[in-house]
């Protein structure tokens, strides 16, 4: 979604504008700032205690990834992630998180094997309990796990925003006990793929997951829309 650059990611992440610019990205996310909204520069330069030039790179940076636009002479407004976008993302994902899961068999410590599966333990545990943001957490957990384990920095950074930019429906499916249980079977079936050495099973069920949970979204008619 936006051009990327491997040292230029890393300094933002410490910037001004970085922050900033990561900010303003999880309002657009989780619908704090809802489609058509207007952002305004002075006043989003108050809010955060900042000058305007970062915020003014901060909207260039949100317009590359799609999620504004800026309209010359009027100002900067809130595309967001529309329908088409979301089923886009995760039929990505769907191909990508396969891939993941193939070169992280590869690839993949002990030490990490070890922490897939507390995560499966908790996440069990958290299920059985039906507490359902603790499971959100380790559901996050399990798939940044996961992209670390691949150790492909183009990789593991193109996964990274796709799993940002669904952050919403994904919170939605997760809060359903029947996904929510369908999911950690899912994720224990990955690591124990990964665990096993099948590289190919292994990026089967990772694909598989991903339209597992997108058919189970469209199911619920649960919104994929910040609106």
């Amino acid at each position: 979604m936006s051009d990327y650059d491997v040292n230029q990611d890393a300094s933002d992440k410490y910037s001004l504008r970085g922050k900033v610019f990561r900010k303003l990205r999880e309002a657009i996310l989780n619908g704090t700032y809802q489609e058509n909204d207007e952002l305004k520069e002075a006043a989003i330069a108050e809010e955060l205690g900042v000058s305007r030039t970062p915020v003014r790179e901060a909207f260039r940076q949100l317009e590359l990834e799609g999620l504004i636009r800026i309209v010359p002479n009027k100002g900067a407004y809130v595309t967001g992630i529309s329908v088409s976008d979301v089923a886009d993302i995760y039929e990505i994902r769907s191909l990508l998180e396969g891939l993941c899961a193939r070169w992280a068999t590869e690839k993949i410590t002990k030490e990490k094997i070890e922490e897939l599966e507390e995560i499966i333990l908790l996440s069990e545990f958290h299920l059985s309990k039906e507490h359902y943001e603790q499971l959100i957490d380790l559901d996050n957990r399990f798939h940044m796990h996961l992209y670390e384990a691949c150790e492909s920095k183009m990789l593991i950074h193109l996964l990274k925003d796709f799993h940002q930019y669904v952050q919403k429906e994904r919170q939605q499916t997760l809060s359903d006990r029947e996904r929510s249980a369908a999911a950690v079977e899912e994720h224990k079936s990955i690591m124990e793929a990964i665990r096993d050495k099948n590289a190919q099973l292994a990026e089967k069920l990772a694909d598989e997951h991903i339209c597992n949970a997108y058919q189970n979204m469209v199911k619920c008619g649960l919104s994929v829309k910040h609106e």
